[in-house]
């Protein structure tokens, strides 16, 4: 039976106010397919980002999976091999080996929990990646300077998955921007959601058409009419077989127009969201002080979630459990470790990654917390947490 926490990791960001005004909505509102409340949402969050163009689709997946289809019908990509982060969530990876895509997994770093440098410049030289996707975890971010140095070096694509990180900064500059391309997420507890939702987001114009395609089946009817007639010249395509003609290998990932009139809304809170959680991160790193804690200094750290190492986690898992206290691993822990990556991969040395999957655990952070919860959360998890690790 599922435990009903009182200090729960996460919690929901839509208040009845909303739901009472999507309600007053939807009784006049006649179609609920991908429409004019899409446009809006995308716009505003492009807005607000300081991006060109963003496209919103049915989840955080959904987008990375978009983004891994549509570079490679760009021809954006000399090869299928990408790096990735050993410490991340499991679609961060799984689109790109479902379509075919060599994935080398990258050590994490116990800076930010973002790619270990070293590591990642050793596998540049090895494997030759046309790509790089990163994660900024729980709201920190990687090194962007010295990432960025990188790509350029090695002539690079670089793609942030940024699903945790919505309003933190690196050098007053959104997360999310300096890739050629971004992935967000909006589901529960996250920090705005739709109910299910996600945004890919870039800068570059071309990619945007192709993404806006391969989001609706492969079709061309987004694009503009000047765009249409050309494509359906250079193809012979009649007027008649234009509606049904599909130019991408596409998917039907669009989102609704509920999850946009939400998306429109909560996006009106996010300053306030981030503000609460930066401020339960530092309260808890004043706390939890004599312990493991990201030492980086991202500007308007929206943080996800308090991360931390424990020699004993399954008896600090135990304890919190007995106080109603919510906890998990640091995201999926080591992808290596994943059974579905054992069973089609080689084994790894990824000793940070590994040592994070064995002792990471992380503490609840959501904008509905008060300042008793944390001292209470951390007071418990004091009581039995044992840190004598050895960091790399």
């Amino acid at each position: 039976m599922k435990q009903n926490f009182k200090h729960k990791l996460a919690d929901q960001t839509i208040d009845k106010k909303e739901i009472a005004r999507l309600s007053q909505w939807l009784l006049k509102y006649k179609k609920l397919t991908i429409g004019k409340k899409t446009e809006q949402f995308q716009k505003s969050f492009s807005k607000f980002l300081k991006i060109k163009n963003s496209l919103f689709v049915n989840s955080g997946s959904s987008a990375n999976l978009l983004i891994a289809q549509s570079l490679l019908e760009a021809g954006y990509l000399r090869n299928k091999v990408i790096i990735a982060p050993a410490l991340s969530w499991v679609t961060t990876i799984t689109p790109f080996l479902q379509l075919g895509y060599k994935v080398e997994l990258c050590d994490c770093n116990f800076n930010n929990l973002g790619l270990d440098l070293d590591h990642l410049e050793y596998l540049c030289k090895k494997v030759k990646p046309s790509a790089i996707i990163l994660v900024h975890v729980l709201g920190h971010s990687n090194d962007m300077k010295m990432l960025m140095k990188i790509c350029k070096k090695y002539k690079i694509v670089l793609i942030e998955d940024t699903c945790e990180s919505l309003g933190s900064k690196y050098n007053k500059k959104n997360l999310g921007t300096f890739g050629l391309v971004s992935s967000f997420s909006f589901y529960y507890g996250h920090h705005i959601s739709t109910i299910e939702g996600g945004m890919a987001c870039t800068n570059d114009a071309k990619l945007a058409k192709i993404m806006t395609s391969v989001r609706s089946h492969g079709w061309l009817r987004d694009h503009s009419e000047k765009e249409k007639k050309q494509l359906f010249k250079k193809y012979k395509i009649s007027n008649f077989q234009s509606k049904f003609s599909f130019f991408y290998s596409g998917f039907n990932i669009r989102p609704t127009e509920i999850n946009a009139f939400l998306g429109i809304s909560q996006l009106k809170k996010i300053y306030k969201i981030v503000k609460i959680r930066n401020r339960n991160f530092n309260l808890y790193k004043k706390e939890l002080n004599n312990y493991y804690s990201v030492r980086c200094d991202t500007e308007n750290l929206s943080s996800f979630g308090y991360a931390t190492l424990v020699k004993n986690r399954d008896e600090v898992y135990k304890h919190l459990l007995s106080k109603n206290i919510e906890c998990r691993p640091v995201i999926s822990g080591n992808i290596a470790k994943q059974p579905f990556w054992k069973n089609m991969h080689k084994k790894h040395n990824l000793p940070n990654a590994n040592l994070i999957h064995q002792n990471g655990i992380y503490l609840p952070n959501h904008a509905n917390q008060k300042v008793n919860d944390i001292k209470f959360i951390c007071k418990e998890f004091k009581k039995v947490a044992k840190v004598k690790l050895v960091l790399y």
